[in-house]
């Protein structure tokens, strides 16, 4: 029993002294009677710690998911484009999406360009394997020696709902396609 008065003490007399009391007015109790008469009860200004919120840069343990990326030779598409008075250079069209509930599939369906645009289109499906909890990320890419192009990814198909997958356009079908991409003049198509 002892110990529990202890801490219990401790706690007591730690918040008595973190605070400062001002007793305001006049301290009276209020007389008693048959017929209650008002008193005087006293009024206090409690002065409680200054509280400061802040953020710190702390060490902590989180729970990473590993996903170990393999290295295999496959055959890739190239494109190349020659225009005028234009040095060009190799790059990576690389379309990808982050997954969860079942495996999907991307594949880069077309390129089309307008001026120094390109928009690379992709179809994004639902497979049968389900995934249980955990996500995936699936890709598909086109090699492309060309000059310096703005580039866009559309992927028609059902957005998957993670963040990482705010960057791309996403559209239902190609019939919602947007006009500008509709007219622009396909350069590549699997």
């Amino acid at each position: 029993m002892k110990s529990f008065i202890v801490p219990i003490l401790a706690l007591a007399l730690i918040t008595a002294t973190s605070c400062n009391i001002d007793k305001k007015g006049k301290t009276e109790l209020p007389e008693v009677d048959v017929d209650v008469e008002s008193g005087n009860l006293p009024e206090f200004d409690v002065d409680w710690a200054d509280v400061d919120v802040s953020t710190a840069t702390r060490t902590v343990e989180v729970p990473k998911v590993i996903v170990v990326m393999e290295e295999e030779e496959v055959e890739v598409p190239t494109i190349d484009i020659d225009m005028p008075n234009e040095d060009k250079y190799e790059q990576e069209l690389v379309v990808d999406a982050e997954v969860e509930g079942v495996e999907h599939d991307i594949e880069i369906k077309e390129i089309r360009a307008t001026n120094k645009r390109l928009y690379v289109i992709a179809t994004l499906e639902e497979l049968e394997t389900d995934l249980g909890d955990k996500k995936m990320r699936v890709q598909d890419q086109v090699s492309l020696n060309a000059p310096d192009l703005d580039v866009k990814y559309i992927i028609v198909g059902k957005k998957p709902n993670r963040i990482y997958n705010n960057r791309n356009m996403y559209v239902t079908s190609m019939d919602n396609l947007p006009a500008n991409v509709k007219d622009a003049t396909v350069i590549y198509k699997r």
